[in-house]
């Protein structure tokens, strides 16, 4: 029932959200604020609050509409490359490029919010590369006839989605999915797959979650399987295309993730209510974008959510070689062409220091020449491929690792 109740109270605000988006539009007339009231002022920063503090269930745009490259802006146009029910290989296809650039799969996380949290990531890459993404869909719109989704059959989709690229394409996976591109690579090696990588770029992710164990490690080692499966898998109501599916909520990850720091939070939008206030218009709307990326949700498949806590984070099976894909073994030392990059970030509290370091260990095939991993100093979780540090430090050998195996 928690996902009727859920959908009810969003029903329920959704009018009385309409009403205060209705009563700032009012209060932000010119005919109102050439009063210029302090008290008006905060009514409507209050009124715009409440009006946005509802999840929205869509993808937002990716928004990367122009890349500069070679001393020009070049236009860049979306392209699904490939489609299924339960994800598009999604390519930021650029106009008027003279080279050809090397191809990239950028692999991203299915935990709770949509591929467009790598936006920073893919508008980094793109200018020096030919960029496809893993665009992953609401599991509540994808109807029941579509059939399951699991570990198994994201690891078929990562090796769909670099069969489509071709031989010679690169892989960049960031947090979450490492486990599931890093099982695709191993199972491409073991059959000769063509369409192998040429690298593997792996990022902040749970190889091995044994090492360093985080908060969200230890969540999931504290509790059964049957306890997640209880208490956080809800099915889909009624009027949505996957109606009757069984999902983890993407309303419940963002709680999760919410309640891991409430206080940054709530001091966050206190002080955003005070900039709409005040006018300042630049640090208001830059918070205004990050909780609009945030506060839009995807739910998980059931299957996929729990067969990842079970295999990746409670029974570790990758690192101890006895993970498998449809009943065949996974041996991560079958993979011998495709060279290893791993990322970590030294203030990571998500994924630690050596979780994904573990990786070069397993693969015991690639020669040392063609194996690096870089430590980030002075980030968490999400510097590792967003930010600054990611632009300037990161990507630089981001960008060495595919050129050099291109």
């Amino acid at each position: 029932m928690m996902y009727y109740a859920y959908q009810a109270q969003a029903d329920l605000m959704k009018p009385w959200r309409a009403v205060a988006d209705a009563a700032v539009s009012f209060l932000n007339n010119p005919l109102v604020t050439q009063f210029d009231s302090a008290t008006l002022n905060h009514w409507s920063a209050a009124l715009e609050l409440f009006s946005r503090a509802g999840l929205t269930h869509g993808r937002p745009p990716f928004g990367i509409d122009t890349v500069h490259v070679d001393g020009e802006d070049v236009p860049v146009h979306e392209e699904a490359a490939f489609s299924t029910p339960f994800g598009t290989l999604l390519r930021f296809k650029k106009e008027h490029v003279s080279s050809e650039q090397p191809r990239v799969l950028v692999v991203a996380p299915l935990s709770g919010h949509f591929a467009t949290l790598l936006r920073n990531t893919v508008a980094v890459l793109l200018p020096d590369h030919d960029v496809y993404i893993t665009d992953w869909h609401n599991a509540r719109d994808v109807s029941l006839d579509a059939g399951r989704f699991g570990f198994d059959e994201y690891v078929d989709h990562v090796i769909r989605f670099l069969e489509e690229l071709g031989p010679g394409a690169h892989l960049v996976s960031v947090c979450q999915p490492c486990a599931h591109a890093f099982a695709a690579v191993a199972v491409m090696a073991a059959t000769d797959n063509p369409a192998q990588p040429a690298s593997m770029t792996l990022m902040a992710g749970p190889i091995d979650t044994r090492i360093n164990p985080t908060t969200v490690n230890e969540l999931a080692t504290t509790h059964s399987i049957e306890w997640f499966e209880k208490n956080l898998i809800s099915r889909v109501p009624a009027g949505f295309a996957g109606a009757g599916r069984r999902v983890y909520p993407g309303f419940v990850q963002l709680t999760a993730f919410m309640s891991m720091n409430p206080k940054r939070h709530i001091d966050t939008h206190v002080d955003l209510l005070g900039h709409i206030a005040t006018g300042n218009i630049e640090r208001a709307e830059a918070t205004k974008t990050f909780y609009d990326e945030y506060f839009a949700v995807l739910d998980l498949t059931a299957e996929f959510y729990l067969e990842t806590v079970n295999l990746v984070f409670q029974k570790h099976l990758l690192p101890q070689g006895l993970l498998t894909w449809h009943g065949e073994r996974v041996d991560p030392a079958a993979i011998r062409r495709t060279a290893l990059l791993t990322v970590e970030g030294e203030k990571d509290d998500i994924c630690s220091v050596g979780q994904t370091l573990a990786a070069q260990d397993l693969c015991t095939s690639i020669r040392p020449y063609k194996k690096r991993h870089h430590l980030q100093a002075g980030v968490g979780h999400y510097g590792v491929f967003s930010g600054s540090r990611w632009a300037g430090q990161i990507y630089p050998i981001v960008r060495n690792m595919i050129l050099a195996n291109d």
